[in-house]
């Protein structure tokens, strides 16, 4: 980033927000918060709130429809199979014609999903609507990365992303109890349909009042972005960090999103009640975490701590505390569900490295390559968790044993090790670094 700065919420803007805000830092100030970071943030606040939804309507979806686990996990799963598929061409839109445009156009989708989703009365509608509404939020969260590679300076792009990530832990704030209490007023199916207008009116707010920036796209032939993004495909630095970010992402969603709530039910042997609280609790501490995961990584890169090493660290602490869970030495701890919260995120500390290494001009093409292998990564697990857990007889209540999430979670746990170990063995100098160490 080239000239002066400003800032927004503490962090250093660019000048060129200057001009679209007019003169005056406190007048810039107030109408870049309008203007860009509140209509993103909105679209990536309903993205985690569809995402959540099912953790807490799960019950219905079983005794209305006739769903098992794998059903569930399958159906939860469509979301992710979507997202993931789109994440390519999605980057090849977003630098070719900027987030504003992109993100306006598929949040629409995500609107007809919901609606669909509202009406579904067997597996098939079901998961069509759940697979749109994937579809249509494949970019609320990368559109918003890429306006703060456009706005943000880079020594701030941790920051930047946790308080977004932060925003998405509010929308799974709003799916845990606050949707559970609804559900005793409208029930879900109406839910779903003020989603779809919600969704709309997101839509056109983003359309209508985000500026669009010459710096946010790229001219360069549609053959050029395609070769572009091999070598990305192919660079050792990406492979080096994608594993332990995909398991650890993997991990997070699939847990948070779907399985935590039936644990809590079968494992901790909450009611639901129970359940909705320690999943909002869950949820403030995965909005409070990203935050303080990304002021705590950019405070530790100033100190000469390099935030690859500051991502080990704390994966590896993710990783501890999922052990704890799935052991079940401690089910009623909300103390373990509350730490999964705080460090889960920390996989995304590898976005703000990779859109640093990379070319700005092809942010949007890096963060939705690593984006689809997150999300591929979630699909598959969140799916095979309900297949390990049906190896298992259900309880005489419904519930699923204790020794079946055991299995599952112990998994994925695994799968996590695994890349971490892939982290460390991968040599420093076999990376090549372009820009900046890495360890």
């Amino acid at each position: 980033m080239h000239g002066h700065t400003f800032s927004i919420l503490g962090l250093p803007v660019a000048a060129s927000v200057r001009r679209i805000a007019g003169p005056g830092p406190q007048t810039a100030l107030v109408r870049a918060i309008l203007l860009v970071f509140l209509p993103f943030s909105a679209g990536y606040y309903l993205s985690y709130f569809y995402r959540s939804t099912n953790a807490v309507i799960a019950p219905q979806l079983v005794s209305e429809v006739g769903l098992n686990a794998g059903d569930l996990g399958f159906l939860t799963s469509m979301y992710f199979l979507t997202f993931a598929a789109f994440q390519l061409p999605l980057g090849i839109l977003l630098d070719r014609y900027g987030p504003r445009r992109v993100q306006s156009c598929l949040l629409l989708a995500a609107a007809a999903g919901a609606l669909l989703f509202s009406f579904g009365d067997d597996i098939v509608t079901l998961a069509v609507g759940r697979g749109l509404i994937g579809l249509g939020v494949a970019g609320c969260l990368m559109a918003a990365i890429k306006a703060g590679t456009i706005w943000f300076d880079t020594r701030h792009w941790p920051v930047v992303n946790g308080c977004l990530l932060a925003v998405g832990g509010l929308g799974a704030v709003s799916a845990t109890a606050p949707l559970e209490a609804a559900l005793g007023v409208v029930g879900w199916r109406h839910i779903f349909v003020a989603l779809a207008c919600a969704t709309v009116l997101v839509s056109g707010l983003i359309l209508v009042v985000v500026p669009e920036s010459r710096t946010a796209v790229v001219r360069s032939g549609l053959v050029q972005q395609v070769r572009e993004l091999g070598r990305i495909y192919t660079d050792r630095v990406f492979w080096r960090l994608a594993p332990l970010t995909v398991a650890g992402m993997s991990a997070n969603l699939a847990i948070q999103g779907l399985w935590a709530g039936p644990w809590l039910r079968d494992v901790a042997g909450f009611g639901r009640d129970g359940v909705a609280l320690y999943l909002l609790a869950l949820a403030l501490a995965l909005t409070v975490g990203s935050v303080l995961l990304g002021v705590a990584a950019s405070w530790a890169e100033r100190r000469g701590f390099p935030l690859l090493s500051f991502f080990v660290v704390f994966s590896i602490a993710f990783l501890l505390v999922q052990t704890v869970i799935l052991t079940g030495v401690v089910p009623q701890a909300l103390w373990t569900w509350i730490g999964f919260g705080l460090v889960a995120n920390i996989a995304m500390a590898t976005i703000a490295y990779l859109t640093r290494y990379f070319p700005p001009e092809q942010s949007g093409r890096v963060i939705t390559a690593m984006n689809m292998l997150i999300f591929s990564g979630v699909f598959l697990t969140q799916y095979l968790i309900g297949e390990v857990i049906d190896l298992w007889p259900k309880d005489a209540d419904g519930g699923y044993h204790p020794q079946a999430y055991m299995a599952a979670f112990g998994a994925v746990a695994v799968a996590q090790l695994a890349s971490l170990l892939w982290f460390v063995l991968r040599r420093p100098q076999d990376d090549g670094s372009r820009q900046e160490p890495v360890i």
